[in-house]
């Protein structure tokens, strides 16, 4: 399908099986992302994206104490406070530069 003007192509959708076919093919080295994203008509970072939430929840599985439910994680709020913390530093970064160009107006 070829997009025109404002038309977008529409999202693939993954099963959980192929999702864990993709895992299992770019973690072994039998194919690169890359190489994935094409095959099953997606973005690279669809690829990266399973490929993270694979392992996430993987970890999360093996890490549980038996006898208790995992608790689920709450993707949106992960994801939110590491974009918090790096603008954080980005504007710690920005006060910095502004401090010493300020300090070197005052030296004239």
């Amino acid at each position: 399908m070829t997009t025109t003007g404002n038309q977008r192509r529409r999202p693939t959708k993954l099963s959980p099986e192929t999702k864990w076919e993709i895992f299992l093919a770019v973690t072994s080295g039998q194919i690169t992302q890359a190489d994935a994203a094409r095959k099953w008509a997606v973005d690279v970072s669809t690829i990266i994206t399973v490929r993270r939430t694979v392992k996430d929840a993987a970890l999360a599985a093996l890490s549980r104490k038996s006898g208790r439910p995992a608790k689920e994680r709450n993707w949106p709020l992960e994801e939110a406070r590491e974009e918090i913390a790096q603008l954080t530093e980005a504007i710690k970064a920005q006060a910095i530069e502004l401090s010493i160009v300020r300090g070197k107006s005052g030296w004239d």
